[in-house]
Order: C-alpha cells, then sequence, then structure tokens
C-alpha cells in the first residue's frame, strides 16, 4: 500500500424527511475542534430548509403519533443497538467536540446509549403516570388521556454536543412527537452522524430532522412557523430565547424554556432525566362517556 494515499474525509448532510440533503443555499461553514483545528465543513441552513424540515415533521406527525406506545420504544431501543455499534466513531466526534479525553467522551457516549433506553423504558408507562379516570359526580366515566403535541422544533444544547442533544430529542418523540433539531452551532458533527444512525434504526423517515448552522438564523422561522406547535428553546441564549418565545406566542406554541445552569456554567446532562421533558410537549384530552343510571342494584349497562 502506498504511503501517500489521501484521506477520505466524511461529507457531512443535513437529515431532512429520512433522506440527507445538502442545504438548499449551498452554504457550509467550518466546525473546528476546542483548539481551534478544522474538523469539517457543515451544511448551513437556510430558512428553507427549515420550511422543508417542518413540512417532513408534520408528514411524519400521524404514522408515528398512532404507532403503539410498545413500538415506539421499540425504536428507541433499536437507536441505542445502533449508537452502541458505532460507539467508536461517536466517541471520537464527541471528543474532537468538546475537548474530552478518549475515556471521558466514551463515558458520555455511553450516558447517551443509556438515555436512548431510559426514554424507551418510558414510552408505555408515561400514561398511566400523567393519565387516569376522574372521580365525577354523576353517571359517567371521566378518562384523561394524554397526547403528543404536534411538531416540535428543539434548539439542542450549544456545549453537550451528544447527551445533551439526545436528552431533548429522546423524550419528544418517545411522547408521539415529531421534531425538528438545531444542531450546536459550534459543534454540530456528532447531531449529523445520529442522522445517519436514526436513518437506519426503523425510525420513519420525517420524525426526527437535523438541521446544522447558526442558531438564530434557523430558529427565527422556526419560532414563527404557524405549523410548529411547540419549541425547546435549550440550546439559545437568554436574548434569543426572549426574541422566540415573543415570536412563538403568535399561534400558541408550547415553550419550554432553557434549563438554568450551575455556577460552571454548565447544565449537568448527566444527572437524572426525571420525567419533565416527556409531558412537556403532551396535551391531556378528558372523554366523559355516560356510564348509564345506576340504582340500588348497580349500573344498568
Amino acid at each position: 500500500m502506498s504511503d501517500n494515499r489521501l484521506s477520505v474525509f466524511k461529507t457531512y448532510k443535513l437529515y431532512v424527511g429520512g433522506k440527507f440533503p445538502r442545504s438548499e443555499s449551498g452554504r457550509v461553514y467550518e466546525v473546528t475542534d476546542s483548539k481551534g483545528k478544522w474538523l469539517a465543513n457543515a451544511p448551513q441552513s437556510s430558512r428553507k430548509d427549515a420550511r422543508d424540515a417542518v413540512v417532513a415533521a408534520r408528514k411524519a406527525f400521524g404514522g408515528w403519533s398512532s404507532a403503539t406506545a410498545y413500538n415506539r420504544g421499540q425504536i428507541l431501543y433499536r437507536i441505542a443497538e445502533m449508537l452502541e455499534g458505532r460507539k467508536d466513531q461517536f466517541v471520537r466526534e464527541v471528543a474532537d467536540a468538546e475537548g474530552l479525553s478518549k475515556s471521558k467522551a466514551a463515558a458520555v457516549v455511553d450516558a447517551a446509549i443509556d438515555r436512548w433506553v431510559w426514554y424507551a423504558g418510558w414510552t408505555d408507562k408515561i400514561g398511566q403516570v400523567v393519565g387516569g379516570a376522574n372521580p365525577v359526580a354523576g353517571p359517567f366515566f371521566n378518562l384523561s388521556t394524554p397526547e403528543p403535541t404536534g411538531v416540535v422544533t428543539v434548539l439542542a444544547p450549544q456545549k453537550s454536543s451528544f447527551l445533551g442533544l439526545v436528552s431533548v430529542i429522546a423524550p419528544v418523540i418517545a411522547t408521539g412527537n415529531t421534531a425538528v433539531v438545531v444542531a450546536s452551532a459550534h459543534s454540530p458533527l456528532p447531531a449529523l452522524s445520529l442522522g445517519e444512525v436514526l436513518a437506519t434504526s426503523d425510525l420513519p423517515g420525517g420524525v426526527v430532522n437535523i438541521l446544522s448552522g447558526r442558531t438564530a438564523e434557523i430558529a427565527a422561522p422556526l419560532a414563527s412557523h404557524q405549523d410548529v406547535n411547540a419549541i425547546d428553546l435549550t440550546g439559545a441564549d437568554a436574548a434569543l430565547a426572549k426574541e422566540l418565545e415573543i415570536a412563538a406566542a403568535d399561534n400558541l406554541k408550547r415553550v419550554l424554556s432553557p434549563q438554568p445552569v450551575d455556577e460552571g456554567g454548565a447544565f449537568d446532562w448527566s444527572a437524572d432525566p426525571g420525567t419533565h421533558r416527556l409531558t412537556a410537549f403532551l396535551e391531556t384530552k378528558t372523554v366523559w362517556h355516560p356510564t348509564g343510571a345506576l340504582g340500588t342494584s348497580g349500573s344498568s349497562y
């Protein structure tokens, strides 16, 4: 073999509708590691890319939201399986993105894989936690059931390029929503590689769509988009979050505000995730059903 062989550099692409398009604008931007070393050129998404992602997410919503919770759990678990098989690649990408040692990056990737398994286990249980039968004065059944909100825009964390990313995507789709994800502007490569895993893990195309580029530029049209039902502002700074929340009010989107950070300036994504992200993008449907006349001898139905 020749010692002069040139390396084959990876071409990173967006993940929209189950496919891997380049940015509609043809623009790219340089991604560097923590020391400023060039890693790759990432696609710089445009407003058109954002709108295309919403169309894909809306198209996928009907089938995904009507799938059984058990089936969604199987697919989330399958994502974890696929990530386990490509662990070395993600360890390398996370180490470069976040300036971590290989051992620390491996721990982050392991935690991200476990996070998929965690949410896979919740898909068929969250309904029992937040739903149920309500006591009413009268001959009625009164049942409350959680339902997905719809298309959710997710601004991924800027610093936690993989564990934080998974922590904001998994609960959205576990509960039957579809997602348009804006990856970390500085460290988008793990997110774009995740799209390759999602495409081969039985997840229907359009359930998750991943865009890279300038967060504010992509988020603005998504926050004001009339066919987006909710927005997670985790990856926005205070000024941008306020601007997007105002835009989101136009069609009464659900808004999940950014997490508070600790004194070190970074949210601890390794902590127990709890269930608050599962319930953040659920609506509660309450159904009344007559039981028939109830007499001293019992029900007549």
